[in-house]
């Protein structure tokens, strides 16, 4: 393999995400540090290559690759790992699941963690949609846990997939966030027993212990994660 892929990352950020998955491949990539402390990513020169300004872009190959849930597919399509293929029956099922990560549960914690980016800086509208968005949350998990207890290959099996590496980080900022408002504390994984297995088996791997000397994580990042001490940059 002598492709090379460019990660822009900051350091637990959704580029997290990326980088599992690339770690988990075993392919070769960069990475280049976004600065959100100095709004890189709201830079021309970031804005060129994502115009949404969101981090993780991908450049690769074929061209750039921006939203997270798309990268992963992408990644997974071209080297054949890490989810069912095009021709297996599991794929739409799998696929289902994905968006569901990338487009329910994945949006839900943006707006628990964010508030005032969709209903302004009003304090008691903020709380209100943060309290409805956490049993929201707590209902999502739920579906995840009863689609792993029933046996699926590609979710919270003995090897990740796309959608262990995607859930795992976000298990992660659950625990750590909201912030700075004193709502963290709200979520307790014990209440998702399969998801806290899959969690357990994934800070295992070495594509984990990789993640954590980079991005300055603590030695159970999922399952007793601590607020990241990144070499570079700021995880905020």
């Amino acid at each position: 393999m002598t492709e090379i892929y460019r990660l822009h990352y900051a350091p637990d950020n959704a580029s997290l995400i990326i980088r599992l998955a690339l770690e988990e491949l075993g392919v070769p990539y960069t990475c280049v540090l976004v600065d959100r402390a100095g709004a890189a990513h709201k830079s021309p020169a970031y804005l060129a290559l994502n115009p949404n300004g969101l981090i993780p872009v991908l450049e690769t190959p074929e061209g750039v690759m921006f939203e997270t849930g798309a990268i992963l597919l992408w990644l997974a399509d071209r080297h054949c790992r890490l989810a069912p293929m095009v021709e297996s029956v599991e794929r739409g099922d799998f696929l289902k699941w994905l968006f569901f990560l990338s487009n329910t549960l994945h949006p839900a914690l943006r707006m628990t963690f964010y508030p005032a980016q969709y209903v302004g800086d009003d304090p008691g509208a903020d709380l209100a949609l943060r309290g409805h968005m956490q049993g929201e949350i707590a209902r999502h998990l739920d579906a995840l846990e009863s689609m792993a207890a029933s046996g699926r290959a590609w979710f919270c099996g003995a090897d990740p997939s796309l959608l262990d590496l995607y859930l795992a980080p976000l298990l992660r900022w659950m625990v750590l966030y909201p912030a700075p408002m004193g709502g963290a504390g709200w979520f307790s994984l014990s209440r998702w027993p399969h998801l806290r297995d899959m969690a357990i088996r994934l800070e295992q791997r070495r594509s984990v212990a990789v993640a954590i000397k980079a991005e300055g994580l603590n030695g159970a990042p999922f399952t007793a994660p601590e607020y990241a001490d990144p070499p570079e940059g700021s995880a905020t």
